[in-house]
Parts: structure tokens; C-alpha cells; sequence
């Protein structure tokens, strides 16, 4: 299977998203604007209802738009407290495109991955509450080129079909009946639990770690039998699911069958295996012309994880370890915090259309100059209603202009101390010195700095964000060296303090100074397996919060262990067995651990 979706595979996704567009999450379309993509989505309106149907959400909507709230012009000509309903209760039963979505925000990826989770839609603003049921899937576009353009992660995770879709049209395979009889079915469709284990097992084999992964995959399961006719899954729909749900979300290949490796000449290569299946890419096809015979012929998690194996895209791994390979380099931490936009305060950079909300400032003059050219035809229709004050000038809610500002946060450098061991007090005498270097220009840069410590059983944070080198130095003064080693007790606390750190508007640069072998674990017992364990989920979940890292080995020699304890962190490792306080300082302004992009 090549990197694209074939145009029936792209088919049966929107009749499947048709059948249970709440339940499937939606479609994480990665396409180039096209007739192939223009075909696709007027395919699945086909296959909608005609109410709500399908509806395009713009990049930059406004929270009253899409949530719901006060109708601020509506509000000014009534004189009273007028409710609007946002677009995603409007959509409810039906789809939502969100156009360019690699370029959406977090914040409204966030708000619509609460909707998908809720299945409803309460919002609180300017005084005016509403409530609305709001089931709905979501078609996400995704143009990126790069692999840091994608899909903001949490929205990413909720849509249970991801697609590759080539310049070949998707006739429709459906028709509006059809989905309208397998919405009815869809509630009496049953799972065994073997289909259960199945799937399940298939996710563990791919390296899928998220449990909402197969259950995903079950409920486009159960979508497919609906849509044959069926009130049972069998095994060729639950091929169909992990093909579609499973494949493009796979983190490593599977190991390949017993039987496989008997077929398997030693001049084969080594992914012949892993790629060449003739039956389950059948088997992915249509589930509604599939023969159970030589289905039933093997094992049910084999013929799903091999389904699956057949659907992965051949390039996709290596665009997955490209993605992995760490933050954007584009800036050093230590010389600007991450530029990011706001209305609040910062660098004027011009006006946009928006309403003077959240702390927003109306800019009077862009806000005139949109309305100018309107005033003749508003004035005519005022006196046509009859309407008093010819003479004042009308503006209208489209016509509302907000100042832009643009600022850069603060950078945090929070570093990570390993104060164990015999050679403790030389790494602290090394992180003093760092700290005091950089905070002797915090000043200009309007940086912080904060230091934590682990050693014997836990960690403590000795030095919270702050600019001041006399509380610097008083904090790090006197601290014993020696006693075990809690590595995962000090990423914990960094990715405590990093998150407070990004909460409060400012950009954590997370330098751990370590040689990666970890003795006891997170709960105080020792032990070098165990421990080694608690170090390595918690450098994965340092990695998936997003935060910048650099990790410093400061054995004698470079480490193998410092050195998978950086790739599970995302993060830039850097032997340094004889820094020093300015080689440390240097590292830090010029080794290229960059911001995570925002």
C-alpha cells in the first residue's frame, strides 16, 4: 500500500463517518487543496443529512462563534442581553471542516476536544449561560508540508480515521439511505469479546500507547457491520478498523508471524514481510464482500495486527522519527522567550476584525474606516425602517476592529541537578556558576532561573523562577551531596515546575545534568531495573507535555543510558564529561534547545 489511501478506502471512511460521526471522532484528512479533496467532502455531504449536514468552521473563529454567547449587535440595538448559539451546537448530528487545521489554535483545538468528549456544549460568558447537545464529527484538513504542521495533538487524538488522500476523485459507494439504514442498525450491533482482544492486541503489537486508539477502532468496527447490514462485528470489519485506525497511528512494525518467517528466504528483505499480504489488504476493502471462510481459516488477532501491517503506510515510520526528533531549532533558549500574539499588551503590530472582548481594545479609527464606506446605503435603509438618528454614523458588528500586540515570553531555564554520588558536589559547584552566569544578564533578556536537586529518595526545588543571584547562591549554598539516585522523581518535579512555569505565560527550558543511571524509583525503593523503568515514563510524559530539553551527561564518559534517557525526553543530549561553569553556560545560550513552536 503506498502512501495514499485508495480512492476506496477514502470512500468507505466518509460512509463510515456518515454512520457514527460522534462516536468515530471524524477524519483527519491530510490533503493539498484539490478537486480530489473538493470530490471527497461533497461525497460525504451527499451522505448526510440534509440538516445540519456539513459545516466549515473559519481558521480564526471567535469563541461567542463557535461556543456560543452574547450577541454583542444584536445586544447594542435591542438594549438587552441577547444569546447567540455557537456553530458547534448548530452542528449537532452533522460534520464540522475546520480548514487549515494545522494552523489552529490549542486553545480552540482544546474547546472542540471537550465537545467531541462531552457530547453537549455549556458555556458562562458576559452574563448569558446557554445549553446544547452538541454531537458532532469533526473533518480536519491538514495542509502541512512539514512535519512540526500538524494537527494540534489533543484534537488529533480524538479523530478516529487518519487518511493520506492522493489526486484520485472517491466516487461515492453509498447512498443516503444506506447510511440512513445503518444509523438506525448501529445501536444493536454487537461486539464479541474477541474482536475486543483483537483490536487491543493489534494496538499493543504497533506501539500504540493511547487507549483511546482501539477503542476508536471498535467503534468504526461496529459502524462497518452496521453499514452491511449486519448486528454483529466479524473479523473483516475489525480488519477494516485497524487498517484505518490503527496503521496510520503505529509507532514501530510488528513482529511478523511464525509462519512468515518459515516462508521467509534469507535473501528476502527484512520488511517483505511486514508489507507483503495480499489477503488482509483484500480483507480492507469492502467487509460487505468479503468471504468468512478463510477468515476464519487464523487466529482473530493475527489477521487484524496483519490487516494492519499491511495498511501502514511504507514511509510513514520515517516521517514519525523525523517528528520525534525533537523541538524546532529555530531559537536558543536564553536570548527571547517565544514570540506569540496577543491583545493585551506588547509591540503594536496592526488591527484584525474581532469584538472588543476578553481585555481586547477596540481600534476606533480601523473600526471607522471599515464602516465609512457603508454609511450612505445604512442610512437608506434606516429611513426606509424608519428608524431615528439619520445623522449618526451606524456601525455594525462585522466593522468591530482590535488592536494587535505582539510580544515574546519569558524564558525559565529550570535546571535538574543529579546530587547523588560521589562527584555531587562538583556537578553543584558546576550549576551554581552556570546560574550565576546566566542570571548577570537576566536583566536585559527578562529571563529566570530555577534549580531543583534530586538525591537519596525524592527531589526538592531549591531555587523557584527568579532573577535574584543573591537568592540564587543562598539556595544552592550547603547542600549535601551523595545517597541514591531518584531520576524520575527529579523529571517529575521539572515537569511540575515547567507546566506552572507555561501556565503563568512564560516558555520552560527544562537542562537536566545526569549520567542516567537511575536506583531508585519514584516510590523510594531501590533498585536499578525498576528505577530505570520510572525514568523512562517519566521522560516520555516530559516529551509529550512539549517542553524544550537538553540533557547534560556528565560522567566521565558518554553514557548509553543518558543517551536513550534523552530520546525519550525528546530531548538534545550533550556529553559534557569536564564542563565547567562557562562551558555549562554555554551550552545552555548556544546549544540549540529551542522553545517548543506555540
Amino acid at each position: 500500500m503506498n502512501d495514499a489511501a485508495a480512492p476506496a478506502s477514502a470512500a468507505m471512511a466518509a460512509a463510515l463517518l456518515a454512520v457514527d460521526p460522534s462516536g468515530i471522532g471524524g477524519v483527519l484528512l491530510r490533503s493539498a487543496g484539490g478537486p480530489a479533496r473538493e470530490d471527497w467532502l461533497a461525497a460525504l455531504a451527499q451522505l448526510l443529512p440534509a440538516t445540519p449536514g456539513l459545516r466549515r468552521v473559519p481558521l480564526h473563529i471567535s469563541d461567542d462563534r463557535l461556543l456560543g454567547g452574547l450577541d454583542l449587535a444584536a445586544t447594542l440595538h435591542a438594549g438587552r442581553p441577547v444569546a447567540q448559539r455557537g456553530l458547534l451546537a448548530q452542528a449537532d448530528g452533522g460534520v464540522i471542516v475546520l480548514a487549515m487545521a494545522e494552523r489552529l489554535s490549542a486553545a480552540t483545538a482544546a474547546r472542540i476536544a471537550a465537545v467531541l468528549d462531552q457530547g453537549k456544549l455549556v458555556t458562562e460568558r458576559h452574563g448569558v449561560g446557554t445549553r446544547s447537545v452538541s454531537r458532532l464529527g469533526v473533518v480536519a484538513l491538514d495542509e502541512g508540508q512539514g512535519a512540526d504542521e500538524h494537527l494540534p495533538a489533543p484534537l488529533r487524538e480524538r479523530l478516529g480515521i487518519h487518511l493520506i488522500l492522493d489526486d484520485r476523485a472517491a466516487p461515492p459507494a453509498h447512498t443516503r439511505l444506506q447510511i440512513q439504514a445503518a444509523r438506525s442498525r448501529l445501536g444493536s450491533v454487537d461486539l464479541d469479546d474477541d474482536v475486543i482482544e483483537a483490536v487491543c492486541t493489534a494496538a499493543v503489537a504497533l506501539g500504540i500507547e493511547s487507549v483511546r486508539a482501539p477503542m476508536l477502532a471498535l467503534r468504526v468496527a461496529r459502524a462497518a457491520a452496521a453499514l452491511a447490514g449486519r448486528v454483529q462485528v466479524d473479523a473483516g470489519d475489525a480488519a477494516l478498523a485497524a487498517g484505518l485506525v490503527l496503521a496510520p497511528r503505529a509507532t514501530r512494525l510488528p513482529a511478523p508471524a511464525e509462519s512468515d518467517r518459515a516462508d521467509q528466504t534469507p535473501d528476502d528483505p527484512p520488511t517483505a514481510a511486514a508489507h507483503a499480504d495480499p489477503q488482509p489488504a483484500t480483507d480492507t476493502q469492502d467487509p460487505a464482500q468479503t468471504d468468512p471462510a478463510p477468515i476464519l481459516s487464523e487466529p482473530l488477532s493475527d489477521l487484524v495486527l496483519a490487516a494492519a501491517r499491511a495498511a501502514i503506510p511504507p514511509g510513514l515510520l520515517a516521517a514519525l522519527l523525523v517528528r520525534g526528533a525533537g523541538a524546532p531549532r529555530g531559537q536558543s533558549a536564553g536570548r527571547a522567550g517565544a514570540a506569540r500574539a496577543g491583545v493585551l499588551r506588547g509591540r503594536p503590530i496592526g488591527a484584525r476584525r474581532g469584538e472588543p472582548q476578553h481585555g481586547a481594545r477596540l481600534n476606533v479609527i480601523e473600526t471607522l474606516r471599515a464602516a465609512a464606506p457603508w454609511q450612505t446605503l445604512r442610512r437608506r435603509e434606516a429611513q426606509a425602517a424608519g428608524l431615528a438618528g439619520h445623522g449618526r454614523v451606524r456601525i455594525r458588528r462585522e466593522d468591530f476592529h482590535v488592536w494587535r500586540f505582539k510580544q515574546r515570553s519569558e524564558t525559565t531555564t529550570v535546571f535538574v541537578v543529579d546530587a547523588s554520588g560521589s562527584a555531587a558536589l562538583h556537578r553543584l559547584a558546576e550549576a551554581k556558576g552556570a546560574v550565576e552566569l546566566l542570571l548577570a544578564d537576566c536583566y536585559v533578556r527578562r529571563d529566570s532561573v530555577a534549580v531543583i536537586a534530586f538525591r537519596g529518595q525524592g527531589a526538592e526545588v531549591l531555587l523557584p523562577p527568579t532573577r535574584s543571584l543573591v537568592r540564587a547562591k543562598r539556595s544552592l549554598a550547603g547542600l549535601p551531596g551523595g545517597g541514591g539516585t531518584p531520576l524520575a522523581c527529579g523529571i517529575d518535579a521539572a515537569v511540575t515546575l515547567a507546566a506552572a512555569v507555561r501556565a503563568r505565560g512564560a516558555t520552560p527550558v527544562i537542562v537536566l545534568l545526569t549520567d542516567g543511571r537511575a536506583n531508585i524509583a519514584r516510590d523510594g525503593s531501590p533498585g536499578r531495573e525498576r528505577a530505570a523503568a520510572d525514568a523512562s515514563v517519566s521522560a516520555r510524559r516530559l516529551q509529550l507535555e512539549g517542553f524544550a530539553a537538553l540533557l547534560l551527561d556528565t560522567s566521565p564518559q558518554p553514557q548509553d543510558a543518558a543517551h536513550r534517557l534523552a530520546d525519550a525526553m525528546g530531548a538534545r543530549y550533550l556529553p559534557l564529561p569536564h564542563a565547567g561553569a562557562a562551558t555549562l553556560s554555554q551550552a545552555v545560550h548556544a546549544g540549540g534547545v529551542a522553545p517548543p513552536a506555540r
